[in-house]
């Protein structure tokens, strides 16, 4: 079986895999790195996106020897070095973007490459950034205005509590 080699979220990793083996496969099955969800396997739903040398990809549409050589991140890395929850994801809870949580790993990450190109989104640009995410609960509105709450905080605005 042929061997993949990657860092992930700043920790070398490599594992042997098939050459039909998903990324998200790779981090789930073989890493233990369950916050990646599988929520179609179709690459519809968003749910399972991860940053591949800091883009968002949808890992259940990328095999894992494609990913050998690469940085990934995932959402088990976006919490703070303390431990304490990130920007992005202290908003999604003060906002009540999340019910489930199914959605919201791949949800952070998406939302986390958005802020990275666009710090200051509108409402229109955040809904338009999420099409390729699905959420079942939450009817999205919520989901957005944690990401705009979190990229205010990010540009030092003060942010009205709820």
């Amino acid at each position: 079986m042929p061997s993949v080699s990657m860092v992930v979220n700043g920790r070398q990793v490599s594992g042997e895999v098939e050459g039909r083996t998903l990324l998200v496969e790779f981090l789930r099955e073989q890493l233990r790195m369950t916050g990646t969800h599988v929520g179609c396997d179709t690459s519809q739903c968003g749910a399972c996106v991860v940053h591949v040398n800091g883009e968002s990809v949808k890992s259940c549409s990328i095999f894992a020897m494609a990913a050998s050589g690469a940085e990934v991140a995932t959402i088990e890395g976006v919490a703070n070095a303390d431990g304490t929850l990130s920007v992005l994801q202290q908003a999604f809870q003060d906002h009540h973007g999340l019910q489930c949580g199914f959605c919201t790993p791949g949800m952070v990450m998406s939302a986390a490459d958005l802020l990275k190109i666009n710090p200051n989104p509108s409402e229109t640009e955040v809904r338009e950034w999420l099409e390729g995410n699905i959420c079942r609960c939450t009817g999205y509105h919520n989901i957005v205005k944690a990401i705009l709450s979190a990229a205010a905080t990010l540009r030092g605005e003060a942010v009205a509590a709820e």
